[in-house]
């Protein structure tokens, strides 16, 4: 595996190359969001790397580049569609409405991961993939940038889980303000954790 997420998968494909990831897999609240990229392969940032891996400085400056240089989908599946369908199925509907929110059709996708979303395109599946192509490491940093601005948002409106900083994720302030506040609207019901909470005592703000 290389150091850094290199053009290298892209260029052994014809077409247009569309590179997909997602975040907010794990989180006990908040939609899942994905991404599809499609990079100029003369003209993109230096510097794509897994999202995880740079500073959210970094990430916001590489997310302004993309949605500039880039051509650009972004779909989301909401905490509904998480209940309903199971966090799998949820994520492969937000993937799919990314790549039709692009306004080009790709010709094969690069997606995260090694479960095929089926997306009516040729697809190669990419373990650590956001760590090998540039594709799908620019979508990453699309993905997270987009959902952590909207779990800021949800924060003003639910503003004792800390929202803000833990993007949904069952930190110990996530975990304390739900015993103090109990589930809102925008917490999955269907995981374990707040399934239980929900269980013990129905408290709905």
């Amino acid at each position: 595996m290389p150091d850094k997420p290199d053009y290298s998968l892209e260029t052994k494909l014809a077409g247009r190359i569309v590179g997909i990831d997602e975040v907010g897999r794990g989180p006990f609240a908040g939609p899942v969001v994905a991404a599809a990229v499609i990079l100029d392969p003369q003209n993109f940032p230096d510097g794509l790397q897994d999202s995880k891996k740079i500073s959210k400085n970094r990430r916001e400056a590489l997310y302004e580049t993309l949605m500039a240089c880039a051509n650009v989908g972004i779909g989301e599946a909401t905490v509904q569609e998480v209940d309903q369908l199971n966090i799998l199925q949820a994520t492969f509907l937000a993937m799919k409405r990314a790549v039709t929110a692009l306004n080009i059709t790709p010709d094969f996708a690069l997606v995260d991961g090694n479960r095929d979303p089926k997306l009516g395109i040729p697809t190669q599946l990419v373990v650590k993939g956001d760590s090998i192509s540039v594709s799908i490491a620019a979508a990453s940093i699309v993905a997270k940038v987009t959902r952590d601005r909207k779990m800021c948002a949800l924060a003003k409106q639910y503003p004792h889980y800390g929202w803000e900083k833990n993007a949904g994720y069952g930190t110990a302030e996530h975990r304390k303000g739900l015993s103090l506040f109990g589930v809102t609207p925008q917490h999955r019901r269907s995981f374990a954790p707040i399934r239980k909470i929900l269980e013990d005592n129905e408290i709905i703000i």
